[in-house]
């Protein structure tokens, strides 16, 4: 995606404060080999519905600066508490050659021809809506497929579970295996199985009979 920015000169609460009257946006783009950071300023409307969209925070974007082209990636952006008012967003460069972090969505596809949901009426439960992961900025996706139709009941989906795009490799922090996706199983059938397995459990027999034994006395 593209995008046009401005340099700006002024800073400070009142200079960021007049800049939003007058429908720009305050940021700030840094990192990058013997660069300094870089004060800039957008125009929030075409801002605001940038961030709308999806690929603006999850791929590369090419950010028009001073007439060069720069290749950037979303770090952070602050709304107004109540507001429609993007007040701040901060960029990062991008080197070609360094792989970089970043969170990406997950696109969960075909669960509702899945067995668990389609023979087994279970319910499906997206634990992790995003990975983080770990590539050179060429290999960055926008988003991640995950299909379940394969999806079984009593069975969740765990990371080893699926096959991540060429060149990206996921950062769980010290989570060896986490879950992606479970299946849960309906109240009403876990009720039945419940009542099922208390009486047919050691004893319970043994226990109705003193009790039907009070009844007649």
């Amino acid at each position: 995606m593209k995008f046009v920015a401005f340099e700006r000169s002024m800073q400070g609460t009142g200079a960021s404060r007049r800049l939003r009257n007058s429908g720009k946006t305050p940021g700030i783009v840094y990192g990058g080999t013997d660069q300094q950071p870089k004060l800039i300023e957008l125009d929030h409307n075409a801002l605001w519905h940038a961030l709308k969209k999806e690929g603006f925070h999850a791929s590369i974007l090419d950010m028009e600066l001073s007439g060069q082209e720069h290749k950037v990636l979303l770090r952070d952006f602050q709304m107004h508490p109540y507001k429609q008012l993007v007040l701040h967003i901060d960029f990062q460069r991008v080197d070609a050659h360094t792989t970089l972090s970043m969170k990406v969505p997950l696109h969960y596809t075909g669960q509702d021809e899945s067995p668990a949901v389609k023979t087994d009426n279970c319910l499906v439960n997206h634990v992790l809506t995003e990975l983080e992961v770990a590539c050179l900025p060429a290999d960055l996706p926008e988003a991640i497929q995950v299909d379940l139709s394969g999806l079984k009941k009593g069975v969740s989906l765990h990371l080893n579970d699926i096959t991540l795009p060429k060149g990206v490799k996921a950062v769980t922090h010290g989570k060896k295996n986490p879950v992606l996706v479970s299946v849960v199983t309906p109240a009403a059938e876990m009720s039945a199985e419940a009542a099922v397995a208390s009486a047919a459990a050691p004893g319970a027999a043994a226990a109705d009979a003193p009790a039907a034994k009070a009844k007649k006395k």
